[in-house]
């Protein structure tokens, strides 16, 4: 093992990330990079220095055919010990990024038509209201539903079908794991040279979702008419659909780097609490799923029940904040 994959082993073992051993040794990230990418290497007192902070002789470090008999692991909490480390191949890596990157677009799709699949349903019941176009409540409530049930159901079959694809990396989220050489200098590279469409991205969604709301706005200080505002609510669906479209596109890519790099929300702390949260996000929005559903049948007032996503939305941040405030208090 040469000196760039045991820079790497030790950094990942105490649960750093290159920000963290180039702050604690004073340099540049760059700087650990080039050394774990065998691009350069340290000088003898920052080879001191790693000595010091891994817990390991410099002899160890400066010897390649050397490996390290105590095998020291350094965690925050003693209970990590007990975790399981699981190595990632470079094939493995770039199969899982290639993967994710032909998913992106199709789960962004699927996320769409689940937040548009009302929109049918609420225009034509509008329109049916005003009696424009002599649609009668029937023909507008069983069309709506039928493209409603036909949208759903599509956007379910694209996410099992991209969930089914990367059902053998699922362990990326839960377990700690130990590149192979080379794994973490492509992977920080990639995710570099994707950074401007990720912003791009994200920038594009909020400004989205901050307009969503002006044609309603304007409906309301125009004093249109019942059937016009109804419209405007689908016209605000379909901007938050496209919004959601743009962050769940460049969030997958992006989440697909911070996986294997262990950083963002899947550090090894964050990855202790990934269980129970999957949980509760399961629960929660069956649970909102529940009340939309049974709240839309008995009322038949399709045209309001659509507030239950944007308030469960909201309230999904609190929930995931109290969780994850347990989460700490308990470790």
């Amino acid at each position: 093992m040469i000196l760039a994959d045991k820079i790497i082993e030790e950094r990942k073992r105490n649960g750093w990330s290159q920000e963290d051993l180039a702050e604690k040794l004073g340099v540049s990230r760059q700087s650990v990079s080039k050394w774990e990418g065998a691009q350069s290497v340290p000088d003898l007192n920052r080879i001191l220095q790693m000595a010091e902070l891994f817990g390991v002789t410099t002899d160890y470090l400066l010897k390649d055919e050397m490996e390290n008999k105590e095998n020291k692991t350094v965690y925050e909490n003693p209970s990590e010990s007990a975790e399981p480390v699981r190595n990632v191949s470079m094939e493995e890596a770039s199969e899982f990024l290639n993967i994710q990157k032909k998913n992106a677009p199709l789960t962004a799709l699927a996320t769409s038509l689940c937040i548009m699949s009302p929109i049918a349903l609420l225009v034509l019941g509008g329109l049916s209201d005003e009696g424009i176009f002599g649609i009668s409540e029937n023909l507008a409530g069983g069309i709506g539903m039928i493209v409603l049930l036909v949208m759903v159901a599509i956007g379910v079959a694209i996410f099992i079908k991209t969930s089914s694809q990367i059902k053998n990396f699922e362990f990326l989220e839960k377990t700690i794991i130990d590149t192979a050489y080379g794994v973490d200098g492509m992977v920080r590279e990639k995710k570099k040279a994707y950074a401007s469409k990720y912003n791009m991205g994200i920038t594009l969604g909020v400004v989205l979702c901050i307009l969503s709301v002006v044609p309603l706005m304007v409906s309301a200080f125009f004093n249109a008419k019942d059937y016009v505002y109804v419209s405007m609510v689908g016209v605000l669906l379909f901007m938050v659909a496209v919004a959601v479209n743009l962050f769940v596109r460049v969030g997958v890519v992006q989440a697909s780097f911070d996986k294997l790099l262990q950083e963002g929300d899947y550090t090894v702390k964050k990855k202790k609490s990934e269980s129970v949260m999957s949980h509760v996000a399961t629960i929660y929005w069956l649970l909102a799923v529940a009340i939309y559903l049974g709240w839309s049948f008995l009322t038949n007032a399709w045209h309001i029940t659509w507030v239950v996503w944007p308030i469960a939305g909201i309230l999904y941040g609190v929930v995931i904040a109290i969780v994850n405030l347990v989460t700490k208090a308990e470790d």
